[in-house]
């Protein structure tokens, strides 16, 4: 007898866990890194010389790499705002691009002269 009333103790112990273990199972799953968001990417930084400029096909190539402009693309020359037409071959540039998963680089920013003096 004393066998039985172990046997049925143990057994519903196990019935009581069950559900508990599975929930925790279930809830590590779903918090996994695997299934949040994919971080944002910041632009990142370079500076170089203006090897070509096209103003047709809207691109920007400092040293070997070819740069998209885009309508969102903050050129400023001297501190001021610029143009795409003011970026000129052998101008020193500071740029901030994005690159997608496809590999496309995109300009988010084209800086060329002095930076704008703060006035106090």
């Amino acid at each position: 007898m004393k066998k039985h009333i172990a046997l049925i103790a143990i057994a519903a112990a196990a019935l009581i866990a069950a559900p508990a273990t599975i929930h925790a199972q279930a809830t590590t799953a779903t918090n996994s890194p695997a299934t949040t968001a994919p971080a944002k990417k910041h632009g990142l930084p370079l500076k170089g010389k203006v090897t070509a400029v096209d103003a047709t096909a809207m691109t920007v190539t400092v040293g070997t790499k070819t740069y998209n402009v885009t309508s969102d693309t903050k050129i400023t020359k001297d501190g001021q705002p610029a143009t795409l037409a003011d970026v000129t071959v052998g101008a020193t540039v500071g740029i901030t691009y994005k690159k997608d998963d496809a590999g496309k680089l995109t300009a988010t920013a084209i800086h060329m002269g002095a930076k704008k003096k703060k006035t106090e």
